[in-house]
């Protein structure tokens, strides 16, 4: 079984998605690690140097792989499904959780983080909150197509774990 994390950045599907792998005793796999791994390169600075088009046909391509895996969480980018089919992709090959939160609590979040992200670095912070608001409208098209969606403030593993078995088992 297959099981992808979707949402918009800094909504936790890496952390979580450790957590949850860890609790099925499945392996872990994060996109946006498996690219920077594989290219030797970050992500930001792929951006800089090519651009998110060339991202993201190399992002279509690392996504189809995980189709075949077994026993697998997979903690996606914010954009994974949003381009090209790959939200059918992920669809077809598994179920998908949208980690869903309120768009002040997203800034906040993106305010702590260490880590840069590409799409937001050239946004002043006065700017952010309506940024933000725009983007995850249009993204969320495609995170609501998940098969199950949990609000990020309220992730209870154990309930989610509850529900993903009865979907495990009903499949």
């Amino acid at each position: 079984m297959r099981i992808y994390l979707i949402g918009y950045m800094a909504s936790g599907k890496s952390n979580f998605g450790r957590r949850l792998a860890e609790a099925l005793d499945y392996e872990f796999v994060d996109l946006d690690y498996l690219f920077e791994e594989r290219f030797r390169i970050s992500v930001l600075d792929f951006f800089d140097k090519y651009d998110e088009d060339a991202f993201r046909i190399i992002e279509r391509s690392l996504l189809a792989e995980t189709a075949h895996l077994e026993n697998i969480v997979i903690s996606t980018g914010g954009g994974t499904p949003c381009f090209f089919d790959n939200m059918d992709v992920i669809c077809r090959s598994g179920i998908s959780i949208y980690l869903h939160w309120s768009i002040p609590a997203l800034i906040s979040r993106l305010n702590m983080v260490r880590r840069k992200r590409p799409l937001l670095k050239d946004i002043p912070p006065s700017e952010l909150q309506d940024h933000v608001s725009v983007h995850l409208a249009q993204r969320e098209l495609y995170y609501n197509r998940a098969n199950i969606i949990v609000e990020g403030a309220n992730l209870n593993l154990t309930l989610l774990l509850e529900e993903l078995t009865k979907m495990i088992n009903l499949r």
